[in-house]
């Protein structure tokens, strides 16, 4: 696939929702609610996706991260965020972190075939150029915004304020 597909797809265009757009206008009080059946809030699982980008980039710039040892390492505890200035500042890093994603995925194709530092066992099982992390890191955030449309839903607060379908 293209750069731009990549590009596009980190923000959501095309059959993905915006995921600037399904943060922005939610309150840190419906970012911390729990729904019946779901493990996490707004809030955990997008401290979760920073998380994840953050590790991501770490290795991009051989910076050797600590994999986790467990999946619960990479979710906050329950209630998150805790206030609103948490959820500005989750919000944020965020937007930052996915405009240092489009930056990269204007990489050359030298670069993007550039093999990256694995820095646990589980980075060993998977693609490892620049160009396989940015696309893994597209379909995570999908997966978990996913989510966050969803728990929208289930709260009455869908679609964003951005726009988003509702068919």
């Amino acid at each position: 696939m293209s750069q731009r597909a990549l590009k596009e797809l980190l923000r959501g265009q095309g059959s993905h929702a915006d995921p600037i757009a399904c943060i922005e206008d939610i309150s840190a009080e419906e970012a911390a609610r729990h729904i019946a059946g779901s493990p996490h809030s707004i809030g955990q699982i997008l401290s979760h996706m920073n998380y994840w980008m953050r590790y991501e980039l770490q290795r991009i710039r051989d910076e050797s991260p600590r994999y986790p040892e467990h999946n619960a390492e990479s979710f906050p505890p329950a209630p998150s965020p805790a206030d609103a200035r948490e959820w500005d500042v989750m919000r944020q890093d965020f937007g930052r972190l996915l405009a240092e994603y489009a930056i990269l995925a204007e990489s050359s194709e030298h670069e993007m075939q550039r093999e990256l530092p694995r820095a646990s066992d589980a980075d060993q099982k998977v693609a490892g150029t620049l160009e396989a992390v940015l696309w893994q890191m597209v379909v995570h955030n999908s997966y978990h915004v996913g989510q966050i449309a969803l728990i929208r839903r289930v709260l009455g607060a869908w679609p964003p304020r951005g726009g988003g379908d509702t068919w």
